[in-house]
């Protein structure tokens, strides 16, 4: 299974979730079944590594960022991923419109998981990394379980 998380400029948020989602996946003995990526719709920050912000939140909780780079969704991530994961309303839309798929069930919002249900605020603009850190614990931890429920169905 692939998962593909998307923010604006894949800086901030989307590294976190992806970040984090790799802890989660490791520690639970995952890594040959799901692997993750992070994409930006913006072509702004390619090449960079994640936010300082979001190094420092993360590096604060244990987690690895060695290596990560900041990319832009392409139409090859169609194909390639079987669950992309906007990380706020405006990144679910351009998402649909910019691989041309309206209506694909794979590609939603992060925290529509969740009992929240809201965008993932952005902390280029809040300097919220906690709020943001918080966030993608609790909708990686729902989307793990999602995707495990839905290989479980799979399989039968």
């Amino acid at each position: 299974m692939r998962i593909l998380f998307v923010c604006l400029g894949n800086i901030c948020r989307s590294p976190m979730a992806e970040a984090v989602m790799r802890d989660l996946i490791e520690k639970r003995g995952l890594s040959e079944k799901i692997t993750v990526d992070s994409a930006g719709t913006s072509s702004w920050h390619v090449g960079e590594p994640p936010h300082k912000g979001t190094q420092a939140k993360l590096t604060e909780y244990g987690i690895v960022t060695t290596g990560m780079q900041c990319r832009q969704l392409t139409s090859s991530d169609f194909t390639e991923f079987d669950y992309i994961v906007g990380m706020d309303t405006s990144n679910v839309d351009n998402i649909r419109e910019m691989l041309r798929q309206p209506d694909d069930t794979r590609i939603f919002r992060f925290l529509d998981l969740t009992a929240h249900q809201k965008d993932v605020p952005d902390p280029w603009y809040t300097d919220d990394f906690q709020e943001t850190y918080d966030l993608c614990l609790e909708g990686c931890e729902a989307l793990l379980e999602k995707v495990l429920e839905d290989e479980k169905a799979r399989s039968r």
